[in-house]
């Protein structure tokens, strides 16, 4: 388990810079929050490509530049034939963590729909996983190193977008912002895919306000920018959507 006192006491004592585990998104904003607060260490988050959401972090004294010194990464493809089982993020996962890999040793999954996903590892765990890892669900599966050129993320999108809600509802805002039903947006929420600021909400009627950051996986984020209430009453929300 990552311990960031151990962690930056290393660094100061090596004067040098000290690479993390993957951690979670809501971890990440943690520990970079307390790395700010901070005048002897500062810190850089590296997950593959700009919208990662599991990230290594490099820590480091602040008289050492960490402009290229992002945390070592490798990425992987998981080849098969799912199109007639098709397999979720949690399956992936599943798989990986059978395939002798912690938590923290890898990063985000990318789906390729039928042919299979591509994962973002730390180096020393390719070969892990390549050695163990033979099936997800019942598709048999291969593992192969791959150039970053190779990366399905396309470059981040941003649109501003902007809503009139009769209130500020999680499910109501989040359907309008990112186009798809309130029934829909319920059930996604509910199963427990809908984080704000990155923590797990489950409760549709969940009150947003500014600043607020809703991420679904796979669809992207939704940052709230501003709110304002109508002269009927109802409330006018600015967004900006990140994919």
């Amino acid at each position: 388990m990552f311990d960031l006192g151990t962690a930056l006491d290393t660094a100061i004592k090596i004067w040098s810079v000290v690479h993390t585990p993957f951690l979670p998104p809501d971890r990440v904003v943690e520990v970079l929050g307390t790395l700010e607060q901070r005048a002897d260490v500062h810190g850089l988050a590296w997950g593959g490509y700009p919208q990662a959401e599991r990230c290594r972090l490099a820590i480091a004294p602040i008289e050492l530049r960490l402009e290229e010194q992002q945390p070592p990464l490798a990425l992987v493809r998981i080849t098969g034939n799912f199109l007639f089982d098709a397999a979720t993020y949690s399956d992936f996962e599943q798989a990986i963590a059978n395939g002798g890999l912690e938590e923290g040793d890898y990063g985000d999954v990318i789906l390729l729909g039928e042919r299979g996903a591509q994962v973002i590892l730390i180096p020393e765990k390719v070969s892990t996983l390549q050695k163990e890892l033979k099936q997800v669900r019942t598709v048999p599966v291969t593992v192969d190193l791959c150039d970053w050129s190779e990366l399905a993320v396309a470059p981040p999108q941003r649109k501003s977008l902007s809503t009139v809600e009769a209130s500020l509802r999680l499910d109501a805002v989040a359907s309008a912002g990112f186009g798809v039903s309130r029934s829909k947006m319920s059930e996604w929420i509910s199963q427990g895919l809908v984080r704000v600021n990155w923590q797990m909400v489950q409760q549709p009627r969940h009150l947003l306000k500014v600043n607020d950051l809703i991420a679904i996986r796979g669809k992207g984020r939704l940052q709230i920018q501003a709110i304002q209430v109508t002269k009927k009453e109802r409330y006018r929300i600015q967004m900006e959507r990140i994919r």
